[in-house]
């Protein structure tokens, strides 16, 4: 059977638009893990720049960056958590005073803006 060529035309044009188009299924949960990392390390960096004249040296430990998928949700398809055991150090009368915490920030991964934001 031979078919007309206006119809093979058609054909070999729809192909070549199925085939040619790709799917964007926006980033992987490696590259929003990194990126979730890169704002870890970054809390940590400014969390230790303290003004000396406070007494107060801090110590950020990351003790965990966790990256979870949340199905049927494009606008936002990942939630994270930094977090973090934070050692604050001050010098008194009597001696150095340290005081350790933990604290845990939280995140959702904006699709549209492409980056990661805080929720409180």
């Amino acid at each position: 059977m031979k078919l007309p060529a206006r119809h093979l035309v058609l054909a070999v044009t729809a192909l070549a638009l199925c085939c040619g188009r790709v799917i964007n299924r926006g980033p992987t949960k490696e590259q929003v893990t990194g990126a979730l990392q890169a704002e870890a390390a970054s809390m940590k960096r400014d969390g230790e720049k303290l003004d000396p004249s406070l007494g107060v040296k801090a110590t950020w430990n990351i003790t965990g960056v966790d990256v979870q998928e949340q199905a049927g949700n494009a606008a936002q398809p990942y939630k994270g958590a930094v977090r973090f055991r934070i050692n604050s150090r001050t010098e008194d009368p009597t001696g150095p005073v340290e005081t350790n915490f933990d604290k845990t920030f939280n995140y959702v991964y904006d699709a549209k803006l492409g980056k990661w934001l805080f929720k409180p």
